[in-house]
C-alpha cells in the first residue's frame, strides 16, 4: 500500500512540474509572438498519458487495499487533481495553437492577456505548492485570485467586443486576428484559473475530509 501511494504521489508531482512548465512556456511564447506548437503538443500528450496512469493506479489501489480515511481521500483526489493538471497542459497547447492558426499576431495589443496571465499563472504555482505542503488554507486564497481573473475576463471581454473604446483598438478593427486571438486566450486563462481552484479544493478535502466552503 505504501509503495502504491508513493508511486501515485510521484506521478502527480511529475504532472505538476510538467503542467507548470507548459503554461509558463505558452505565456512566454505568446508574449514573444511565436510558438513551438509541436513541443507544446508533446507535453500535452504526456500529461494525458500520465493522467491515465494516475487513474489506473488509483483504481487498483482502491480495489486491492480498500483504503479508508486520509489514504482514500488522497487516492480519490489524485484522480481529480490529475485531470486539472492535464487540462493545464491542454490549454497551454491551445494558447500556442491560436498563434499557429492565426499567423503572426506580434503586432497585436497583448496587454489584456498578459494582465490576466499574471494572476492565472500565479494561481497554478500556488495550487501546486498547496499540494506539496498540504495547505488546506490555499483554496480560499485561490478563490480570491479567481475572483480577480473573472473580473478581468468580464472587463476585457466587454472591451474586446467594443474595440473602439479600447486602447490600441485600431489593431482590433483592422486585423480580426487580434480580436479573435485575444478572446480565445482570455477564455483559456479563465478556465486555467478555475482548474487551479479545483486543485485547491482537492487539497482541502485531502486534509480535512470536507469540501471547500466555496465549492
Amino acid at each position: 500500500m505504501d509503495y502504491g501511494l508513493g508511486s501515485l504521489s510521484n506521478l502527480i508531482m511529475k504532472m505538476a512540474e510538467l503542467s507548470v512548465r507548459s503554461v509558463d512556456t505558452a505565456i512566454e511564447l505568446y508574449e514573444k509572438g511565436a510558438g513551438e506548437k509541436n513541443q507544446m503538443f508533446e507535453w500535452s500528450e504526456q500529461l494525458r498519458v500520465l493522467q491515465d496512469e494516475v487513474t489506473e493506479l488509483a483504481v487498483e489501489l482502491i480495489a486491492r487495499y480498500q483504503p479508508v480515511a486520509t489514504d482514500l481521500r488522497f487516492i480519490r483526489s489524485c484522480i481529480e487533481i490529475s485531470y486539472g493538471f492535464s487540462r493545464f497542459g491542454r490549454y497551454a497547447y491551445d494558447i500556442v495553437d491560436v498563434m499557429g492558426v492565426m499567423g503572426s499576431i506580434s503586432h497585436c495589443d497583448k496587454s489584456a492577456v498578459m494582465e490576466m496571465a499574471k494572476t492565472a499563472t500565479k494561481m497554478i504555482h500556488e495550487s501546486v505548492q498547496a499540494l506539496k505542503s498540504r495547505d488546506k488554507e490555499a483554496a480560499e486564497e485561490l478563490y480570491r485570485m479567481d475572483d480577480t481573473v473573472d473580473a478581468l475576463y468580464r472587463k476585457h471581454l466587454r472591451e474586446a467586443i467594443t474595440p473602439s473604446t479600447k486602447k490600441g483598438s485600431n489593431d482590433m478593427i483592422t486585423d480580426p486576428r487580434c480580436y479573435v486571438s485575444t478572446l480565445l486566450i482570455l477564455r483559456y486563462l479563465e478556465r486555467i484559473a478555475d482548474h487551479a481552484c479545483g486543485i485547491g479544493d482537492s487539497v482541502n478535502y485531502i486534509v480535512t475530509g470536507s469540501s471547500s466552503p466555496r465549492r
